[in-house]
């Protein structure tokens, strides 16, 4: 398992009531969704595998399904993220793009809660989705994206960033929400004995080996995003519980909806890369439905405090003074570095 990142965050602390009210814990996942907004979509093209549907057409695309069951996950988990910033003036986003932005684009938090939550609070402003072709011709004040990992290959990153660079107002804003796909614990009880020890590293090298569509993207964006030439960059890293065990009022309330995320999307994220990419063969549907039993099983142990963490990246594109003032730089360098 890969060293644990964010050491120097504070420990999560366990509510010492917990076990006595653990009981809570083996609601099954269905009870849990019935509290959330069940969302019903029609996908009129795609193909149909293992029993999900995919909107993508070549069975090499996105592995992420794209049907009622996983836009359910997607509500859910758009939830867990407002709990998660519930104290921020803003919980839907951290970047300051003031209050009569114009355009703003959404990619990629599913069904759309995030767009028509922001359309909501502003508006004035148009909300368009990535799904649409990038043919604007009004350049956006700010671009979301949230749970991409996995969409693209290094170069398709690279192309992402630079068309919302390109798409951006000088002095707009890009926003990107990743989580890390592994499990830890601050107290080591979850131990190299339990399937979610291994659980996200595992499905990295299912990823890799599926094109090199790394779902290590909570890692990557922020280099990217500067690379892409943004400025002004800012970063915050968050800890998830895996249920409703933490002491925290706060967190205990996000691990109670994340516990719920998981069990309504853990079959999406499993299956396609497992048996197209699992080791030491691709595994049958049979067998990636038994280790999600386990899974389960691991998640409804009110003994285990595991959680997942979580990036929160936003930037900002330079005005045209600084992009003026960055080229004069450039030219400067340029002249003084001696020739090779």
């Amino acid at each position: 398992m890969s060293d644990v990142p964010f050491a120097k965050m504070e420990p999560i602390t366990v509510d010492p009531d917990f076990y006595a009210m653990h009981s809570s814990y083996h609601t099954e996942p269905q009870d849990f969704a019935s509290e959330t907004t069940s969302l019903a979509s029609t996908i009129a093209k795609g193909r149909l595998e293992n029993g999900r549907r995919y909107q993508a057409i070549k069975d090499d695309d996105y592995w992420g399904p794209s049907d009622e069951q996983q836009f359910e996950a997607f509500e859910i988990g758009h939830m867990v993220f407002l709990v998660l910033d519930h104290n921020e003036p803003n919980p839907l986003f951290r970047a300051p793009i003031g209050d009569s932005p114009k355009n703003i684009l959404d990619i990629g938090t599913g069904q759309g809660s995030w767009a028509i939550d922001v359309a909501d609070l502003y508006p004035t402003a148009t909300v368009d989705d990535i799904l649409r072709e990038w043919t604007w011709r009004e350049p956006f004040d700010f671009i979301h994206l949230r749970l991409m990992y996995g969409a693209f290959d290094p170069a398709g990153w690279e192309k992402v960033y630079q068309q919302a660079y390109d798409a951006l107002e000088p002095g707009g804003w890009i926003e990107q929400m990743e989580l890390d796909v592994r499990v830890y614990s601050d107290d080591k009880s979850l131990k190299p004995s339990h399937e979610l020890y291994g659980w996200g590293d595992m499905f990295i090298g299912c990823s890799e080996r599926a094109g090199d569509r790394s779902l290590r993207t909570h890692e990557t964006m922020r280099g990217a995003i500067e690379k892409a030439g943004f400025i002004d960059v800012h970063e915050v890293k968050y800890k998830i519980p895996l249920g409703p065990w933490a002491k925290d009022k706060l967190l205990k309330e996000a691990g109670h909806l994340q516990f719920a995320h998981w069990n309504a999307a853990l079959e999406g994220w499993a299956m396609w890369l497992l048996t197209h990419h699992g080791m030491p063969e691709p595994w049958t549907k049979e067998e990636v439905q038994v280790f999600l039993a386990k899974i389960r099983t691991e998640l409804k142990n009110p003994h285990i405090h595991a959680y997942e963490p979580a990036n929160r990246v936003w930037a900002r594109k330079p005005t045209l003074e600084e992009q003026k003032a960055r080229e004069e730089k450039n030219k400067v360098k340029v002249k003084v570095e001696p020739s090779t």
